[in-house]
């Protein structure tokens, strides 16, 4: 099996050998953004046909010249032609485009392939290997990408249960099978992708729940009828992304039945309560409420922060740093606070707030002058110990 970075290399290099590639996975799990994204690579430009809504004779049977008695004209949606066969839209458009720009290449994808009737596959198979349609021939520079979904005659997916159409052997022999499987650090890659406005692709509460438990993107054991894909979880963020437009009340009651409706009951249950305990976080109010002068971290607190994921720890100690006019770090109990805290992180999140806290304007500084205080020492010399405080000095 193939990750998609691999998949990424080897499409192109089939290309080049002057074959053509099918791209066998499962739903949802990212083959036409895979073929999106070979097209970019290639600088090629990019049809695609999804062959289950074609028909027999879709692509062959010729078409007369149309009269005026054609075409049909409607009061408030325009004309209409009445066409009942002929070449495809999506082919006219690819001999155009080989015309304006003969120098580039295109790529046709042939999408949900073995979804489509035998007949179907054997009309378009035999214009994958003849390059020809009636009198009309393919420019060379276009080239065919093939996509489909599990068949349980496959090797290593017979237990597959998708409603496809065996293709028979002279079809399977003529295109180069390449698995896709779905890998979660390539998903997590694409989704911390940013999107253009300094966010990543997928919202950063829904990548730390797939960091964390990274056998959901696409579990094996999952509900019967719904259950998460990559594709899945995109539409997840994009969904979490709407409901925080709503009152807190609204999200609550919608947000549940929103998620099992993208991941199934399981899935959508567990990750909602990681969503819950996400939002309950922990505020300066929190961790420094009581005697401010008491540096010592109350054991309830600690044991809270312990259960937080190390994102949500370096959001939080991020928060309180961003909260130093009204909490300020110079008094021994903040800074007793802070730093038992600080210290309850992995070192990669340590640098990251020992970081943020250099980026604040005069924090350091600050922090130097008040070493008089044991608590406040304590902290700059964890700092110093991290490596920032003695690189801000330099």
């Amino acid at each position: 099996m193939l990750s998609y970075q691999d998949l990424l290399t080897a499409i192109p290099l089939i290309i080049k050998a002057g074959n053509v590639p099918t791209i066998v996975g499962e739903a949802g799990i990212g083959k036409s953004a895979l073929v999106a994204d070979v097209a970019q690579a290639m600088q090629a430009r990019l049809f695609t046909t999804t062959v289950s809504l074609s028909e027999k004779g879709d692509l062959a049977i010729p078409i007369p010249p149309l009269t005026d008695k054609a075409f049909v004209q409607t009061t408030r949606y325009g004309e209409l032609a009445d066409v009942k066969f002929g070449y495809t839209h999506t082919l006219i458009e690819i001999i155009h485009a080989a015309e304006t720009h003969p120098n580039q290449p295109i790529i046709w994808f042939l999408d949900e392939f073995n979804r489509g009737t035998q007949a179907v596959q054997s009309e378009l198979m035999n214009l994958v290997l003849q390059r020809q349609i009636n009198t009309l021939k393919l420019p060379a520079q276009v080239h065919l990408i093939l996509a489909e979904n599990p068949d349980a005659t496959m090797a290593g997916f017979e237990q597959s249960d998708y409603g496809v159409v065996t293709g028979d052997a002279a079809i399977n022999d003529r295109t180069v099978r390449l698995v896709m499987t779905a890998d979660t650090s390539d998903w997590l890659r694409w989704a911390k992708t940013d999107n253009g406005q300094g966010q990543s692709l997928i919202l950063p509460e829904v990548i730390r729940f797939i960091e964390e438990n990274p056998g959901q993107l696409r579990p094996v054991q999952h509900d019967a009828d719904l259950y998460p894909t990559p594709r899945a979880w995109a539409r997840v963020s994009a969904n979490l992304q709407q409901l925080k437009q709503l009152p807190a009340e609204q999200q609550t009651a919608l947000r549940l039945d929103i998620l099992a409706g993208d991941l199934g009951v399981t899935v959508s249950r567990a990750f909602d309560a990681y969503l819950k305990r996400d939002e309950q976080g922990l505020t300066a109010a929190e961790i420094y409420s009581g005697d401010a002068q008491t540096p010592a971290l109350p054991s309830e607190l600690s044991e809270r922060f312990a259960q937080f994921n190390a994102g949500q720890q370096q959001s939080i100690l991020t928060d309180l740093v961003m909260q130093d006019d009204q909490y300020p770090l110079t008094k021994a109990g903040h800074a007793g606070r802070f730093l038992a805290l600080l210290k309850q992180m992995a070192p990669d999140g340590q640098y990251a707030v020992a970081l943020k806290m250099a980026d604040t304007p005069q924090l350091l500084e600050k922090l130097a002058d008040a070493t008089g205080q044991q608590p406040v020492a304590d902290l700059y010399q964890m700092l110093a110990k991290i490596g920032v405080a003695s690189d801000a000095g330099d």
